[in-house]
Formats: structure tokens, C-alpha cells, sequence
């Protein structure tokens, strides 16, 4: 059997990884990730377009998912959000 190799959607060199209204940014293998949940939208030509974004940098190493959530805020679009939650990331990362 071949193997099969996964690639994602990425973001200035981070994954992208969907599951329903939520997409999670970064490599769940580091200390940090972003996740990025609709909280509301509408449709355009049949494609739903994102209006308000919940935005969270969530330490992964935490055991205590309240505990986990380090930041978060709310964004207007998803432009918005994706690019606080590259910022967000690239910081903690750092750290």
C-alpha cells in the first residue's frame, strides 16, 4: 500500500486545518496554536463569507482546556483574524 502524504493549506509557512466552523493555525506539535471559530456569516453567490471571527491562541501543552486559552479576541472578517492570530502566533512562538 502507498503512503500517503498530507499536505495542508498554509499561512505564512503554518498549517491551516479545517473542521466545520473552526480552523485551527499553526502546528499542533508546538507549544502554541490559533484557533479561529465563525461565529457568524452570510452568503454570497452561493459561498458563506465570515463576518465575525472568534479569535484564541491556545497553549497545547496546557491539560486544562480553560486554562489553555492565553488570548482571545473578536475580529470582523476573516482577513482580520488571520492576520491577529499570525501575529499572535509568531510572538508566543518566540517566547
Amino acid at each position: 500500500m502507498a503512503d500517503k502524504q498530507t499536505s495542508f493549506l498554509t499561512y505564512k509557512g503554518k498549517p491551516l486545518v479545517r473542521k466545520g466552523n473552526t480552523i485551527y493555525y499553526g502546528d499542533i506539535n508546538d507549544k502554541y496554536v490559533v484557533t479561529l471559530s465563525v461565529v457568524d456569516s452570510h452568503e454570497v453567490h452561493g459561498v458563506k463569507i465570515a463576518d465575525k471571527v472568534k479569535v484564541q491562541l491556545v497553549n497545547t501543552k496546557e491539560a486544562n482546556p480553560l486554562a489553555a486559552i492565553e488570548k482571545n479576541t473578536d475580529k470582523n472578517g476573516m482577513y482580520a483574524a488571520i492576520e491577529i492570530a499570525s501575529i499572535w502566533l509568531e510572538r508566543a512562538l518566540k517566547n
